[in-house]
């Protein structure tokens, strides 16, 4: 029995669907004795984003050039080389919320608390967080996952990313049926969207088309589907249409919707220096979310970053140890100024800007009809008025002068570059999304420093966690002999050539 137990700790598939700062939601004995689902909703998607956001802070943004930390010590991750302690922090926690998000499900399904949206909202949920798991580890444990309370399932299998994303598309597509009921929920259980449930099937359309990309180059199918969803079908598969769309929880600073970010210490906050490849290319571009002229409040900008004698510098990313670098700019954490710490709209899961970005590759790729130059326009502008919503500059005028614009002449790769450079930027602050995209494209083109660790090459995955191995050791040995080694440079299934 006490080895059950550990089993159940470590691999996160824990007995109670209690979160953080959320106790009472299981275990008021005067409450119902099961968690009701709009008890548990607004709980699992802020420690779900508390995970993403710290992840994203200090893996994705120091591997994607955002920051890079100031040290010479082993273990860096802008040098691609990071601890196998590393993989434990995002795989504990997402396991945890899964365990939440299916508890909302069957609490859902119950004939007393029967709700279709309800049920559809946990089945996007889930469906993100294990994309995540998946894109960032490899093969996971997927349908024996999180079923010790049920099944007592103590060591799941874990299960090949081909099938696991067939079983999210699943997932998806049930997901949207549910929610074209328009079943009402409770408003005050929903900090991402307030209760509209229309806004959810966008979403969870749109999570669908970012994950059919993601395996395109591995599956026909997934391609097929990409134009019913946009063209075929358009009409039962609804997609944001504006940024007041996107799926963001909106840091109030009050109560339970405090940002994560507040967890970090100010210090520790601005410890990193911005990168080159991140700053570069905004004051090159006189991009209004770092021009301080257009958005300037107490000297900064409308991320928060500190610019140095009056311009913007960077340290370029994967230096040798002994360059010694200076740090110029930072991202600025007097939580009293602009700052990241405090910025409402950190929570990011999905934005339109991104989605844009996506339809704008299918058109360049011919998947789709339509102009791939008015999504990437449409994209480039959204991805600056989510922040700064009243700017008023013509996105055409401002592209040509960043000398940016679309060109129908140039080739299929200098098209995807100029997506994903812009893309890039939209994906700031989405979990690993950078990454991911990445090692899917090879896009945009990072420079390469001289300290590079994993011979120069861009890590592919994080390792399992270190106990897998002693607490689920025979399909931990399964999945490394039919995935490959447990190293950061084996490739996942959409990823291989």
């Amino acid at each position: 029995m006490m080895k059950h137990l550990i089993y159940i700790i470590l691999l996160g598939i824990f007995l109670s669907s209690c979160t953080k700062n959320f106790e009472e939601t299981n275990t008021n004995p005067n409450g119902t004795p099961t968690a009701l689902p709009q008890q548990l909703l607004a709980p699992a998607l802020v420690s779900t984003l508390s995970y993403n956001m710290l992840r994203n802070r200090n893996f994705n943004n120091e591997l994607m050039q955002v920051t890079v930390n100031i040290s010479d010590a082993e273990g860096q991750v802008f040098r691609y080389d990071f601890r196998s302690t590393w993989a434990d922090y995002l795989y504990n926690g997402l396991y945890s919320e899964l365990t939440n998000f299916k508890d909302i499900y069957t609490s859902a399904s119950d004939e007393l608390n029967y709700n279709k949206s309800y049920m559809g909202i946990s089945l996007i949920c889930q469906s993100w967080i294990y994309s995540i798991l998946t894109d960032t580890y490899g093969d996971i444990p997927y349908f024996q996952s999180n079923l010790a309370k049920d099944s007592g399932i103590y060591e799941p299998r874990f299960d090949a990313q081909r099938d696991i994303y067939s079983d999210i598309f699943k997932k998806l597509d049930t997901a949207n049926t549910l929610l074209s009921a328009g079943t009402a929920i409770n408003a005050s259980s929903d900090p991402v969207y307030n209760g509209d449930v229309a806004k959810w099937r966008k979403f969870g359309n749109s999570l669908y088309l970012r994950l059919l990309l993601r395996v395109s180059a591995k599956s026909d199918s997934a391609v097929l589907k990409i134009k019913d969803i946009v063209e075929t079908n358009k009409g039962n598969y609804p997609i944001m249409t504006s940024n007041s769309e996107s799926a963001i929880l909106r840091w109030t600073g009050v109560g339970p919707y405090s940002s994560p970010y507040l967890s970090v210490r100010e210090q520790d906050f601005r410890s990193p220096g911005i990168a080159s490849f991140f700053i570069d290319n905004l004051a090159q571009w006189n991009d209004p979310r770092i021009d301080i002229p257009t958005y300037g409040t107490n000297g900064f900008n409308r991320w928060g970053i500190a610019p140095y004698s009056g311009s913007y510098q960077g340290i370029p990313s994967g230096y040798a140890p002994g360059e010694n670098p200076v740090k110029k700019c930072y991202f600025y954490s007097n939580t009293s100024a602009v700052s990241l710490m405090t910025e409402p709209m950190t929570g990011m899961m999905m934005n339109y800007a991104e989605l844009q970005f996506i339809l704008a590759e299918a058109a360049a790729k011919g998947w789709i009809s339509g102009s791939a130059e008015t999504y990437y326009n449409t994209g480039a502008l959204n991805s600056i008025t989510q922040w700064i919503p009243t700017w008023p500059v013509s996105i055409t005028t401002w592209l040509a002068a960043a000398d940016i614009e679309w060109l129908n002449d140039e080739t299929l790769d200098q098209k995807m570059e100029k997506i994903h450079r812009q893309k890039y930027y939209a994906l700031f602050l989405t979990d690993m999304q950078q990454w991911f995209e990445y090692r899917r494209t090879g896009h945009p083109y990072l420079p390469k420093g001289a300290g590079l660790r994993n011979d120069g090459v861009m890590p592919a995955r994080m390792t399992y966690p270190v106990y897998v191995q002693s607490t689920n050791p025979t399909n931990y040995k399964l999945a490394i002999a039919s995935q490959g080694p447990d190293e950061i440079s084996t490739q996942v299934w959409w990823q291989k050539p």
